[in-house]
């Protein structure tokens, strides 16, 4: 697989320097004239040819292949001033060029050019979803507040496990196999307790792409998704900013310059701070006293800040750094707090006379988790590390090249006492290092995007080549056919037990040295685990349809095999010193395989002021762990999302949105009964008989046989826009979570069996200035 790989990078080079002869490149960037901040999306067209490119998040454009001569370049993007300009394409030349876009006045209904549908013809874009700010705020606003997290809820094969200790599975995929990543920093937890908000402010996010299985090359380190988000470089023109509160919390952000530009499109420097809070715990015992005298148990601060400083030719470098803060009290069952924070610096090169872009990073950022519950030890967990690579990208008209190597290193500390009371501690210290190359190939029918990732990891002297393939076919101007495939590996695995009806503890472990030698397949052979890696394939197939300009249809199914999966052993009775012993008894850790296979269906519709979104996913997900089959307490078969927006009046001030989710049951492990334990301290001569012990003890049933009853909510929420001039509006929001109230379940305590549900009913009202 991997000479095959070779031998078309080899042939796609030689394409490339075949074509390359008897043209120049038009390269640039592209701007809000208002704030300075790239516009992303943008399309940049050679006026009356075929020839053009879409913008990336950063607002750079590179049009190669351009026959020497004089055109008319044009900029156009939804809601701007469509920008014209003469330029002269000079033979083996590249001429570079920055534009300002400026919003229209003028209210346009519709464009002749889509760089999304572009975008859709010309590259892959298998199993990811791109997300602007713009985007999430078209989903009801829960709290008053618009977040990412509210918006990921709605994307097809993700599944949250609910309002309360919710946690992102992506089409078989736990939470530790999601790599988040801000700027490139690594993100170890991006959702608060209350799985309605992410630690993310909205304003803050210039784009976030979502990738939910055939990642290319670029990315490594995880087996199921990614979530790479790119931020804002702050307004580099003037100061502005908003202040935000609801009934469940407040924000402030403030942006502006440090230096301007001396000249159009001269050097400048800006920055960008940003902070929210939840006072929920507080506010709720005077608006929502029926779900609690207590308070609803949540608290969280998170705090963002960055500073941009940007080039005259459009390269920059940022310094960015994050602390988040999140606390829950639940009376009934546990504490949980957590703490992450971080530092980093990334930058983007734009060499003279080349049309490679040259993009790097480098962080640190650290995560410490802690929950305590009654009767049993508190689990703890951290994982704390640098990160950093190059990146590098060549532009050949549609084709793109691009390599980069990256450097992790981490540190990750464990405790945990598993229900037969033995103690599991594990301290570890990780290095990995990648290389990748990947190509995509636009031969205008056919898009082919072969790559391979390199990586070894070094602590455990492992080196895992991984080959990925995408490509889409353009059956017809509107029907297309696309596929991936890759193979994925990562060091860390889940500090969560899979009896937790629901999974507070959010932890890390890297590949433990305490793992069985050998494991039994389902077929019943035998096998060496040769090392503590986790490892998938993905293989998914879809097609795109545009039924018209307002209707699109994108369905996908996919297949992923989970060829080696290390979870904490439950069944760990004796300590591992004892050889006479089975392993699966007396490890700390235990290998499992796995399938998730599912279909997603999407259905987007948008035209002028009504938008709609109509998500189905069917999802089988399970896992052996060398014993039994078991279903993992995250499988869902069953999940639907419906969104609507609707805009009205006469300069669209006002705007009405609702969301409908539903979700068939979880699985979850019942207790079969109870019964009082004896520590034997005293060995063989402990009085079973006559002793008096009051340790309660769970009996639990078979692992994972019962099901939840199913989930659905409906939220609802009203927006009204006051302008005041063309800096300054206040938005109001009117928003209702749960309208009809659903008793949806979120656990059952096994000692008292008082049942716990997720939020009920929950109107709330937020005010957002922004100047």
């Amino acid at each position: 697989m991997i000479k095959r790989f070779l031998f078309i990078v080899s042939l796609s080079f030689l394409y490339i320097a075949a074509t390359a002869q008897n043209s120049g490149t038009i390269r640039g960037f592209i701007y809000d004239k208002a704030s300075g901040e790239p516009s992303i999306f943008t399309n940049v067209i050679l006026e009356g040819t075929t020839i053009g490119a879409a913008t990336d998040v950063n607002g750079y454009f590179s049009i190669t292949k351009v026959p020497a001569g004089n055109y008319t370049l044009v900029v156009k993007y939804i809601g701007y001033v469509d920008l014209k300009e003469q330029v002269e394409v000079k033979l083996n030349q590249i001429t570079s060029k920055k534009f300002y876009i400026e919003k229209n006045s003028v209210n346009i209904k519709e464009v002749e050019i889509s760089a999304e549908k572009q975008e859709a013809q010309k590259t892959v874009k298998m199993s990811v979803t791109k997300i602007t700010p713009k985007d999430i705020k078209l989903i009801p606003t829960v709290g008053g507040t618009a977040d990412l997290a509210q918006y990921l809820q709605v994307l097809p094969g993700v599944i949250f496990t609910g309002d309360q200790g919710g946690q992102l599975y992506i089409r078989g995929g736990s939470p530790i196999q999601n790599k988040v990543l801000l700027d490139g920093m690594i993100i170890y937890n991006p959702f608060h307790s209350i799985g309605l908000f992410s630690v993310f402010e909205t304003d803050v996010i210039r784009n976030a792409d979502v990738y939910t299985g055939g990642f290319g090359a670029e990315f490594g380190g995880r087996i199921s998704s990614i979530m790479d988000i790119t931020t804002k470089d702050g307004n580099k023109k003037r100061y502005s900013g908003k202040i935000g509160a609801t009934t469940f919390g407040a924000s402030t952000l403030l942006e502006g310059p440090i230096s301007r530009e001396k000249k159009p499109g001269g050097s400048s420097s800006s920055f960008i701070l940003s902070a929210k809070t939840s006072y929920l715990e507080q506010s709720s015992k005077l608006f929502y006293k029926y779900v609690s005298k207590n308070g609803l148990p949540f608290n969280y601060t998170d705090l963002y800040g960055k500073v941009s400083f940007n080039g005259s030719n459009g390269s920059k470098f940022n310094v960015f750094g994050f602390n988040y803060i999140d606390n829950v009290k639940y009376l009934a069952q546990s504490d949980l707090g957590w703490t992450q924070n971080g530092i980093g610096a990334n930058f983007i090169l734009v060499p003279t006379g080349s049309s490679t872009l040259v993009g790097g990073h480098f962080s640190r950022s650290g995560y410490k988790i802690k929950l305590e519950e009654d009767a049993v030890s508190p689990r703890t967990s951290s994982i704390g590390g640098f990160n950093l690579g190059f990146d590098f990208k060549v532009f050949k008209g549609d084709n793109e090249i691009k390599f980069g190597i990256e450097g992790v290193g981490f540190s990750t500390s464990f405790e945990f006492e598993n229900e037969f009371r033995r103690k599991i501690i594990q301290e570890e210290n990780n290095t990995e290092i990648s290389g990748y190359l990947s190509y995509r190939v636009n031969l205008g029918f056919l898009v082919l995007e072969p790559g391979l990732r390199a990586q070894y990891y070094s602590s455990l002297s492992v080196f895992s080549p991984e080959p990925r393939m995408a490509a889409k076919f353009n059956v017809s101007e509107k029907f297309r056919l696309k596929l991936a495939a890759g193979i994925y590996t990562q060091n860390l695995i889940a500090a969560n037990s899979d009896r937790d009806v629901v999974n507070l503890f959010y932890g890390f472990l890297s590949g433990p040295d305490n793992l069985q030698s050998r494991f039994t397949n389902e077929d019943g052979k035998r096998t060496d685990v040769k090392n503590p890696l986790q490892k998938s394939n993905h293989y998914i197939f879809g097609f795109e349809y545009d039924v018209n300009k307002y209707i699109n249809v994108n369905i996908e199914g996919y297949y992923k095999r989970f060829g080696q999966l290390t979870n904490i052993n439950r069944n760990k009775i004796y300590e591992d010193g004892d050889v006479t012993k089975p392993e699966t008894q007396r490890k700390d850790f235990i290998v499992e395989t796995g399938d998730a296979k599912g279909v997603d269906f999407v259905l987007k519709y948008q035209k002028d002021r009504v938008y709609f979104w109509a998500v189905y996913s069917l999802g089988d997900v399970n896992r052996w762990d060398g014993f039994i089959t078991y279903d993992p307490v995250f499988d869902r078969r069953h999940n639907i999302n419906l969104v609507a927006s609707y805009s009205f009046g006469e300069a669209k001030e006002w705007e009405v949105n609702a969301r409908w989710n539903y979700g068939s049951g979880f699985p979850f492990t019942q207790t079969q009964g109870y019964f009082l334990s004896e520590d034997f301290s005293n060995g063989i001569t402990t009085p079973i008989q006559t002793g008096n012990s009051n340790q309660v003890e769970i009996q639990y049933a078979a692992l994972n046989k019962g099901k939840l009853p199913d989930y659905h909510r409906l939220d609802f929420n009203l927006k009204r826009i006051f302008k005041f001039n063309e800096m300054s509006t206040l938005e109001v929001n009117l928003g209702v979570t749960n309208i009809y109230d659903r008793e949806n379940i979120f656990y059952v305590n096994r000692i008292t069996q008082a049942r716990v549900n997720q939020l009920p009913i929950l109107p709330s009202l937020g005010a957002n200035f922004t100047f």
